[in-house]
């Protein structure tokens, strides 16, 4: 592996102050396996941070992202993650989860306390620390 920073594109969808977010899945070699996490993904070379995010989320959950606003950029030794946000327009079951071991919808009580509970891991699950991070600022800055 070389040293250089990864560069992904991560959404924050939104729905009546709830918040979309995916469990990730329970693998190793990934980054987060088994964590609640932000959808989205590696930019490919070529790409720009707002054109990821669109793919990402069609890739991931088959949704179509409505006009979006960045949010932030959050960098760390191993990842660059530019955050963008949108509204979330569709009902959960309309989502198709096609990456991930599932999804869910939370409160902000439920992302400050950092663990949420998972259908189908049938168990609580925590939240990462780097995604927890972004979304407790991102409601501090957008109180409903």
């Amino acid at each position: 592996m070389n040293n250089q920073q990864v560069h992904v594109a991560i959404a924050i969808l939104y729905q009546k102050n709830k918040f979309l977010m995916q469990l990730r899945d329970n693998i190793p070699g990934i980054l987060y396996p088994g964590y609640w996490a932000l959808f989205g993904g590696h930019i490919e070379p070529g790409e720009t941070p707002d054109v990821a995010v669109k793919r990402e989320i069609l890739e991931e959950i088959g949704y179509i992202l409505p006009p979006f606003v960045e949010f932030g950029c959050y960098s760390n030794e191993r990842v660059v993650r530019h955050v963008f946000h949108a509204p979330l327009l569709v009902e959960l079951n309309q989502l198709v989860l096609n990456e991930g071991w599932d999804m869910g919808l939370f409160t902000p009580e439920d992302i400050r306390q950092g663990n949420c509970y998972s259908q189908n891991a049938g168990e609580v699950r925590p939240l990462g620390d780097m995604h927890q991070k972004i979304m407790l600022d991102f409601i501090e800055k957008n109180p409903t």
